[in-house]
């Protein structure tokens, strides 16, 4: 496994204003906050400010030049890694930690909320690099596609959206509200007329989009189905196999051994609440990526078999709208909708990753103009240079803060780099 990787940044769009920024945790530095610094090469380690909401002190802004320009950067072994790519430029602050505030689409007063921008999400550590490009959060207005070329020959893509993608995933939301009377259309996130993102409905409270209620009569036919002696299977894809599930005389979902009580819609749409806790059992954390799919997706009354095949997804109402139309949207129908969409029986991935452990150029298409269903865009061959250097972000109003975290399960990936590294 190599050290560090080349990155090769496409501007597949109209726009010559578009800049990346990556950031994460250096593995090879006893687990530092860091970001890659304007020349694509160099590492920058911030140094421990004062006090908060203090600038980074270091203009971390790759350009991606005019449009059609490749730009060749060089990682190094990073967990918890984010390729931001931003029309214009993005602002990140500095708390005591030093902790890296990074932008938030949940906060009004962030100095980045009325900015385009989007991330791919990867960790590149002594045994693989993994890359995907993630909606848990929200859909980006930049579509972001991804290819990986491995050392054998073979190439791994995610084409991701079209360059109107969201526009009309924007309008598929406004038209989902009005046949079910729920706010899928508070969802869109509109600057002077144009759609600059689409919240998940995890964060529909930033937008005054309540889902109360939306599952929990799902949830009680899942559960009036399952106490009449029917049962159903669950695959843990792993060392406990496959686990008969019911409803016990207690009013319990058991899954095995495991007992789980129902879960609300805020639990369902978040993945990590109530009965989706994880916690020692390795048994129950098995469970939990898979049960919770099955609710986001709505496939308990259609199929007896969990996790089921993309078929059965989203075919019954209540679901989760956003999710699928993530999918829908995408080229190839791929890309984090949630924080388990890697879960799936059968070779049809949904999850928008690619991943090796003999990686050669991880190539990220910004703009979408050359997206396919078949792929986001050819290998680029690297460069060794990268555009000039652009002029340092603007400083943010006082006060401001973010609210970001890792919510999807592959921050939790770096969470254990952290931990481990942190010891």
């Amino acid at each position: 496994m190599p050290t560090s990787l080349q990155i090769v940044l496409k501007n597949d769009s109209d726009s010559a204003n578009l800049f990346a920024y990556v950031t994460g945790i250096a593995i090879q530095h006893n687990g530092q906050r860091c970001l890659i610094k304007s020349n694509g090469k160099d590492v920058y380690f911030p140094k421990n400010p004062p006090k908060i909401l203090q600038p980074l002190g270091e203009d971390c802004a790759i350009p991606l030049g005019t449009p059609g320009n490749t730009v060749t950067i060089t990682i190094p072994q990073i967990a918890g890694g984010r390729i931001w790519i931003s029309e214009g430029h993005l602002t990140f602050l500095l708390n005591p930690g030093p902790a890296l505030v990074e932008p938030s689409v949940l906060n009004p007063s962030d100095p980045n909320a009325k900015v385009s921008f989007g991330f791919a999400e990867f960790t590149l550590d002594p045994g693989q690099l993994y890359a995907n490009i993630s909606y848990v959060d929200f859909v980006p207005s930049i579509p972001i596609a991804l290819t990986l070329q491995e050392k054998n020959g073979n190439v791994q893509t995610v084409s991701g959206m079209a360059p109107d993608g969201i526009n009309h995933m924007a309008d598929d939301l406004v038209e989902q509200a009005k046949k079910d009377n729920r706010p899928w259309d508070k969802l869109v996130v509109r600057h002077q007329g144009r759609v600059v993102r689409i919240l998940n409905a995890t964060h529909g409270g930033a937008v005054g989009a309540s889902f109360n209620g939306y599952y929990e009569p799902y949830v009680d036919q899942v559960w009036e189905k399952y106490s009449k002696g029917d049962k159903f299977n669950l695959d843990t894809q792993g060392g406990e196999g496959v686990l008969a599930a019911h409803v016990n005389s207690k009013g319990e979902l058991m899954i095995g051994k495991e007992a789980f009580q129902k879960p609300t819609t805020a639990d369902i749409l978040g993945c990590n609440s109530g009965p989706f806790t994880t916690g020692p059992s390795p048994t129950r954390n098995a469970i939990i990526p898979r049960l919770a799919s099955g609710f986001v997706r709505s496939t308990y009354l259609v199929t007896d078999e969990q996790p089921s095949t993309p078929d059965t997804f989203y075919t019954e109402d209540p679901t989760n709208h956003y999710a699928r139309l993530v999918h829908v949207h995408n080229l190839d129908g791929k890309g984090y909708a949630y924080a388990y969409d890697d879960c799936v029986k059968g070779p049809e991935d949904q999850s928008g990753k690619v991943n090796a452990g003999d990686p050669v150029v991880l190539t990220v298409t910004v703009g979408g103009k050359s997206a396919s269903a078949s792929g986001g865009a050819p290998p680029a061959t690297p460069r060794a240079e990268v555009a000039a250097e652009a002029p340092a972000a603007t400083a943010p109003p006082p006060g401001v803060q973010s609210d970001r975290k890792n919510v999807d399960w592959k921050g939790k990936l770096f969470q254990g780099f952290k931990q481990k590294i942190l010891k």
